[in-house]
C-alpha cells in the first residue's frame, strides 16, 4: 500500500496546481515563438524608417579601412618614385607636406607625370619631333578629398541591389531592437519547466544574457572589424589585387560576424543551464577544459568568416568566458549558509 508521503506532491513542484503535458509544452513554445516573431516584425518596421543612416554607419568601417589602405599605397608609391633621368625634375611636394595633407586634411592623391612645356599657356613652345619625349616627363600630384576618391566608394552592380541593401539594414535594426524581447521569450519558455526556486536563476539569466549578447555585438563592430579588415586588405596587397567591395557583400559580413559574437558570448549561461539540468556537471567542465578549447576554436571558425583574426578574436574571449562559466556554476551550486 502506498504511503501518504509517496502520493503527496512536492511543494516546490512547478506543476502542483496544473500538469503540463508534452503537447502543452509545445503550445508554450509556439506562443513564445509567435510573441518573439511579432517583436521582430515591429523592430523591422521601425528599421525601415531608420535604415538609411544605419547603412552609412555600417559603411564607415569599410570606407575608413579602404581609405587607409589606398593612402598607404599612395605614400609608398611617393617614397619609391625616382626621376627618370639624373638631375631630372623631382617631386613637387616633400614627404612631410604629403603626410600632413593626408592626415590633417583627409586628402588623397594620384602621382602622375606630364610634359610641363606642353600645357596650354606654357611660357616657351617646346621643340619636338616625331618621337614621344618620355625623359622630360615631370611628376605632379593630383589631389582630391578622400571621400570623393572612387577607390574608396562602395559599389552596387545592379539597380535592384540598393533595395535589397535597404531591406537587409532594416532587418539588422529589427534584430538589434527586438533582441532583448526575443531573448526574454526564450528564457520564458525555459522557465516554464523549472522549479519556482530555480526561476530566480532565469531572472538573473535574462539581463546577463542580453548584456553578453550586446557586448559580443559591440566587440565585433568596434574592435574586431578593424583587425579583420586590415588583415583582409593586407592580403589583397600581398597578392597585388585592388579591392572593389560591394555593399551587399559587406552588409552580409556585418550581419554575420556580430551575430556570431553575440551567440558565442552566451557560453557561460549555456554551461550553467547544462549544469542545472544535470546534463554536464561542473567537475566535467573542469576536467575536460582542453577538449572544450578545441570545441571553442571549431565553433569560432564556424561563427566567423574564414580568416584567422576573427576566429582568434572570438575564441580568446570565449576561452575566458568558459572559465567564467565554471566559476558561475560553482557559485550557484554553493550550499546556502544558515
Amino acid at each position: 500500500m502506498m504511503t501518504q508521503n509517496a502520493i503527496t506532491p512536492d511543494k516546490d513542484d512547478l506543476f502542483n496546481s496544473s500538469t503540463m503535458t508534452f503537447g502543452e509544452h509545445l503550445e508554450e513554445l509556439r506562443s513564445c515563438l509567435i510573441r518573439a516573431a511579432i517583436g521582430l516584425v515591429c523592430g523591422v518596421v521601425i528599421g525601415f524608417f531608420v535604415a538609411r543612416p544605419v547603412i552609412h554607419i555600417i559603411e564607415s568601417p569599410l570606407r575608413k579601412a579602404l581609405g587607409e589602405y589606398y593612402t598607404e599605397r599612395a605614400i609608398e608609391t611617393f617614397d619609391a618614385w625616382k626621376p627618370r633621368r639624373s638631375g631630372g625634375r623631382g617631386l613637387p611636394y616633400s614627404r612631410t607636406e604629403v603626410v600632413d595633407a593626408v592626415e590633417q586634411y583627409n586628402l588623397s592623391f594620384d602621382l602622375r607625370e606630364i610634359h610641363p612645356n606642353r600645357l596650354p599657356g606654357a611660357q616657351t613652345e617646346a621643340e619636338h619631333n616625331d618621337l614621344f619625349d618620355i625623359e622630360s616627363l615631370a611628376p605632379v600630384l593630383l589631389w582630391q578629398p578622400l571621400a570623393r576618391d572612387s577607390r574608396v566608394s562602395i559599389t552596387t552592380l545592379s539597380a535592384q541591389e540598393a533595395f535589397g541593401i535597404y531591406v537587409k539594414a532594416s532587418v539588422l535594426v529589427g534584430l538589434v531592437l527586438a533582441g532583448p524581447w526575443i531573448i526574454y521569450q526564450l528564457w520564458t519558455f525555459v522557465a516554464a519547466g523549472l522549479y519556482p526556486h530555480e526561476k530566480n536563476v532565469v531572472h538573473l539569466f535574462l539581463p546577463v544574457s542580453t548584456g553578453l549578447f550586446i557586448a559580443g555585438v559591440l566587440l565585433a563592430f568596434f574592435f574586431v572589424f578593424d583587425f579583420v579588415l586590415t588583415y583582409l586588405l593586407a592580403f589583397n596587397e600581398w597578392l597585388g589585387l585592388d579591392p572593389d567591395p560591394r555593399i551587399s557583400e559587406w552588409l552580409g559580413f556585418v550581419l554575420f560576424l556580430p551575430v556570431g559574437f553575440g551567440l558565442g558570448f552566451q557560453l557561460p549561461l549555456i554551461m550553467v543551464f547544462l549544469d542545472r539540468l544535470g546534463i554536464v556537471e561542473v567537475k566535467t567542465f573542469v576536467s575536460q577544459w582542453r577538449m572544450a578549447f578545441v570545441v571553442i576554436f571549431i565553433a569560432a571558425a564556424i561563427l566567423t568568416p574564414a580568416d584567422p583574426y576573427s576566429m582568434l578574436l572570438l575564441a580568446t574571449p570565449l576561452a575566458a568566458l568558459y572559465f567564467g562559466g565554471i566559476g558561475l556554476c560553482r557559485w550557484l551550486n554553493k550550499p546556502a549558509t544558515t
